[in-house]
């Protein structure tokens, strides 16, 4: 699989691309790009918004990991503050330069689960996080809700493998899931915005939102409003992995 030049949020040098994007169910309950468009303003969204596609309308993440719209709200926060408003089914995934793949979701405004490929990745030394996948178990919960349960077995394995990092990256985990849970594919080479994406969505079909508001007003007012938001990121998605045993045991002392 190539991936494009440019990214999203940040290259992390040879550990691959950082990038995010929230997709709403647009054919059930029906809702409009406008309606989607005039939420996504409400809430002072920065990022992309793309064109309806086979029920399905995905926005990507001006900033992969960072904050993105009012109230601190990261991938995960757009994703559940929509899944409240709308009722739909909504997914939120995220891409930690190509180290860590988060997968959220929500049906009828209820949480469905979280995933996270490896919890442990960017936490400190002294962190007893456990690097084993979070939430593989809601596999089979994940394709029901996006109307696919024939694949819940495979989606299962594939969100359970343990990746080589050395040869290969989240994307390509991500690139499968997308697939079995009929999700746009092309949200893989979200990076290449604001350019033309390959087998996605071209410039001119997306619109842009800067703190909300659209065209070069938008790009200005995005600008300054990440001045405050890169100083105040969005909570972790995930804060109740499992941890390991630090230390030696206080009551063997």
């Amino acid at each position: 699989m190539t991936f494009p030049v440019g990214a999203v949020g940040e290259m992390g040098g040879p550990s691959g691309y950082t990038y995010a994007a929230v997709v709403i169910r647009v054919d059930d309950p029906p809702l409009t790009r406008d309606d989607v468009l005039a939420a996504l303003r409400e809430l002072r969204f920065s990022g992309w918004v793309g064109q309806p596609e086979d029920g399905w309308l995905a926005a990507v993440l001006a900033s992969g990991d960072g904050t993105v719209a009012a109230g601190r709200r990261g991938a995960a926060g757009v994703g559940e503050w929509l899944a409240d408003r709308f009722g739909a089914t909504v997914v939120a995934v995220r891409v930690v330069r190509d180290r860590q793949l988060l997968v959220a979701m929500w049906a009828d405004s209820e949480e469905v689960g979280r995933y996270l490929s490896d919890p442990s990745y960017g936490l400190g030394p002294g962190d007893d996080t456990l690097p084993d996948a979070y939430g593989v178990e809601h596999a089979a919960a994940f394709a029901a809700a996006c109307d696919h349960p024939e694949n819940a077995e495979d989606l299962e394995e594939l969100l359970g493998e343990e990746l080589d990092p050395d040869s290969v990256f989240e994307s390509e985990r991500l690139a499968g899931v997308l697939r079995l849970l009929g999700l746009p594919r092309w949200l893989v080479a979200a990076p290449s915005l604001p350019h033309d994406v390959p087998t996605g969505p071209r410039r001119s079909e997306v619109t842009r939102l800067g703190a909300g508001i659209p065209g070069g007003l938008g790009w200005l007012s995005g600008r300054t409003v990440n001045v405050v938001r890169r100083r105040r990121p969005p909570p972790p998605a995930v804060t109740d992995a499992p941890r390991g045993s630090t230390g030696m045991d206080p009551w063997l002392m």
